[in-house]
């Protein structure tokens, strides 16, 4: 890892509004744990998907962009190929969800916005490794 020397404060690649982590906290009270997917189909690619733990099969590439409310947020890969340089915000819009997803309460359903984010850069304490594959989100701080 790299030494103290950016003390820039790096953001997630996923939060929540305080409406969303109340909707978390009150589905996990009622139906235990839950997970959201952000999918690239054509009908449902700007609304995130809510799924009871379980009900959903991630797949081996799909990428676990981090956790909010404790819950884990998926996207899928083709999606994050395009989305990496964003940070998504998950939040709560008024009407009914469409497709599979949980409501996010009475009349309610979870939303997606974003923001640009630009890579924060690496010092490297020490000469750099060999060549790697990244195998997830990177961490970025506002443009």
């Amino acid at each position: 890892m790299g030494a103290d020397t950016d003390d820039q404060e790096v953001e997630p690649a996923v939060v929540a509004t305080p409406a969303a982590l109340a909707a978390i906290a009150e589905l996990v009270d009622r139906r235990g744990p839950i997970l959201f997917f952000q999918s690239g189909g054509c009908c449902d690619g700007s609304l995130p998907m809510c799924f009871e733990d379980g009900e959903f099969v991630i797949g081996d590439r799909d990428v676990l962009l981090g956790r909010v409310g404790g819950c884990p947020f998926y996207i899928d890969h083709r999606q994050y190929a395009v989305w990496k340089h964003t940070q998504l915000i998950l939040g709560v819009g008024e009407g009914e969800p469409e497709g599979f997803s949980i409501p996010a309460g009475p009349g309610h359903h979870f939303v997606i916005s974003s923001r640009v984010l630009e890579p924060v850069p690496s010092v490297p304490d020490h000469d750099p490794p060999e060549a790697t594959t990244p195998t997830g989100p990177t961490t970025r701080r506002p443009r």
